[in-house]
């Protein structure tokens, strides 16, 4: 199935982070749950529709590593897979 998000949302899959540090020490799930979440995009919208009528083009493209905040998205399920809908203004950085 093909996925187009409208104007500026933008469909990211989530990358787990690790649960164990370099060190090798183990954290417990509740160590991260207010932690910013990690994704790759893979389709994003046209772009924000601006007063004059213009599109805003969008500071991500399809396969930016990107971070955001963890109750920002809206989680769906296509054919088996996980992935995050969310507008562009909640996506906090590009990992580069």
């Amino acid at each position: 199935m093909n996925l187009k998000p409208l104007h500026a949302n933008v469909i990211i899959k989530p990358v787990a982070d690790e649960t164990v540090t370099k060190l090798g020490i183990i954290l417990p799930d509740t160590a991260s749950k207010e932690k910013p979440e990690k994704g790759e995009v893979v389709a994003i919208g046209a772009g924000r529709l601006l007063d004059n009528g213009e599109l805003a083009p969008m500071s991500v493209k399809v396969g930016d590593k990107v971070m955001f905040r963890k109750y920002s998205p809206d989680e769906i399920k296509v054919d088996g897979v996980d992935y995050l809908i969310i507008k562009e203004q909640d996506i906090m950085l590009i990992i580069e």
